[in-house]
């Protein structure tokens, strides 16, 4: 073994080392419904010392009834008050039923569900990599990956391993392919070339931050959509570069012993699945388009007011929707075509598999409702970001040290605490206002997340794929553990967070719209 050969075997034990502490330590990070919890304790412990020390902010807000902008004073509300216990008590049903981010979980994932159980996902994942060019194959590699955060797993579980013995199939590294697809999937997890299920409870989260402001604003669900397909493309793009300038080379040619698989071509089940799917797909795009063609009244899912499809129209109201009934019309497509479907009952079924397999989120969600409600309804949540805006005014580092910061903040907290909703759920609350405030727009806010979140979840100990990823690794590579990936893995997050923040900040600058108005 040459000494180059040996130092890096060295670091890599001490790295792995390092990691497996953090790993331990991570580890006693309880579950993120009992995090929520101890912060609901918390807010309750802080509305009653705050309540009772008759702390209040004045500050200029939008009053409904006025519809104008006047000084308003909140006080902190104590929740061990008599109002306080009564609402705690009274509330967590009526909390749970109005986060619509609960209906908009389920509804998306009858669609995708069905697409994901009945193997179309899986397929075409299967004939994109097949179908790549070598020459942009590393390209479409991260891609795929992008895209597969329409269905949550898909992705880790499919394409990772596929795109692993794809490169080895091809006389490169199988770990170079199991970065590039490991990075397309969760290092540029936040956004897509289309909106997804996530993005719905994203913005859901971000409207209940908005309306402690100003119940009379919201943004959609596209209020980032120009910003997601530029980053997707961008970001996709030097993921693929990192891979092959910068990864491949350091791993150099692979000496395993492991034989090389053959490709597995597509059955005829599936060629045919694929193809029902395909014709389905159209009908839809011809229906859609009949829907939403001018002129009115032709185009029943335009603004009937405007003719615009985007601001207050049918279309982007039931944007969730269609997204659900697509994926459900392909879906149910390709399981006939596929045999993996054989009737309507078998169809409801799977929706039925995949609601159950939803029980945790929804349990979850259910704790995030009434952590929200609690905090907002105790007025700590104006306080805090009342009082941040006021020493941010006098803080001289402008529109870009905002966001900076913000960006840094979310990938710390990201290594503690890994899921995307979970975290927006605590940060929103304070930082939107707080941002608005600041005369910033929520949809920078939640722009500003989508960068800081997304390139750390390759990196961090506590994200659960971590641990299957050294599995897929392993297969390949005997002695590879979780100091192997996350040293795999390094070059991506810390590229991604400086050039995507940068991006971020760029676009701001010009004053380019995040998405449709």
């Amino acid at each position: 073994m040459s000494k180059t050969a040996a130092e890096a075997k060295s670091n890599a034990r001490q790295a792995t080392g390092f990691l497996a502490t953090v790993e331990r330590v991570g580890n006693m990070v309880p579950h993120p419904a009992i995090i929520f919890f101890i912060l609901i304790g918390i807010v309750i412990a802080f509305s009653a010392l705050f309540g009772a020390l008759g702390t209040t902010v004045t500050y200029e807000a939008f009053d409904e009834q006025l519809g104008d902008i006047v000084q308003q004073t909140t006080s902190v509300r104590s929740l061990l008050s008599p109002d306080g216990i009564r609402f705690m008590l009274t509330s967590p049903v009526a909390n749970f039923l109005g986060f619509t981010g609960v209906g908009v979980i389920l509804v998306a994932m009858i669609g995708v569900g069905i697409a994901e159980e009945s193997g179309l996902i899986a397929t075409l994942v299967r004939k994109l990599v097949a179908a790549a060019p070598r020459s942009i194959f590393t390209f479409m590699i991260v891609m795929v990956g992008v895209l597969s955060s329409i269905a949550a797993d898909a992705g880790y579980l499919v394409l990772v391993p596929l795109a692993a013995a794809a490169f080895h199939s091809m006389g490169r590294h199988p770990l170079a392919g199991l970065a590039a697809g490991f990075s397309g999937v969760a290092a540029v997890f936040l956004v897509n070339l289309f909106v997804t299920p996530t993005d719905a409870l994203l913005t859901e989260v971000t409207n209940d931050a908005i309306r402690t402001v100003n119940p009379n604003l919201q943004i959609t669900l596209v209020g980032n959509l120009y910003f997601m397909i530029v980053s997707s493309i961008l970001m996709a793009i030097i993921c693929t570069v990192i891979t092959e300038r910068f990864v491949e080379p350091r791993l150099g040619p692979y000496g395993g012993e492991v034989p090389v698989e053959a490709a597995q071509a597509l059955s005829e089940s599936e060629q045919r699945g694929l193809k029902y799917a395909g014709r389905a797909f159209l009908a839809f795009v011809v229906i859609l388009l009949l829907l939403t063609a001018p002129p009115i009244p032709w185009g029943i899912l335009r603004n009937q007011m405007t003719g615009g499809i985007m601001a207050g129209s049918p279309f982007m109201s039931a944007l969730i929707v269609l997204i659900s009934l697509l994926f459900l019309v392909i879906g149910y497509a390709y399981g006939r075509g596929a045999g993996t479907i054989q009737n309507a009952t078998a169809a409801i079924g799977l929706i039925v598999k995949t609601w159950s397999n939803l029980a945790g989120m929804i349990f979850l969600l259910f704790v995030i409702a009434n952590f929200i409600a609690f905090f907002n309804w105790t007025n700590l949540a104006t306080v805090m970001a009342v009082n941040l805006a006021d020493f941010l005014k006098n803080v001289p580092i402008g529109a870009t040290g905002y966001i900076i910061l913000f960006v840094i903040v979310v990938a710390i907290i990201d290594i503690i605490l890994t899921g995307a909703l979970a975290k927006w759920a605590i940060l929103a609350p304070v930082f939107i206002p707080l941002f608005m405030r600041l005369g910033g727009d929520p949809n920078l806010v939640l722009a500003a997340y989508r960068v800081g979140d997304s390139p750390m979840n390759v990196i961090t100990p506590l994200n659960v794929y971590l641990a299957v990823m050294v599995g897929f690794a392993q297969k390949y590579v005997k002695d590879a553990g979780i100091g192997t990936i996350v040293a795999l893995m390094l070059p991506y997050t810390m590229v991604l967070l400086v050039l995507w923040t940068l991006l971020l900040i760029l676009w701001n600058a010009f004053g380019i719209p995040l998405g449709p108005a």
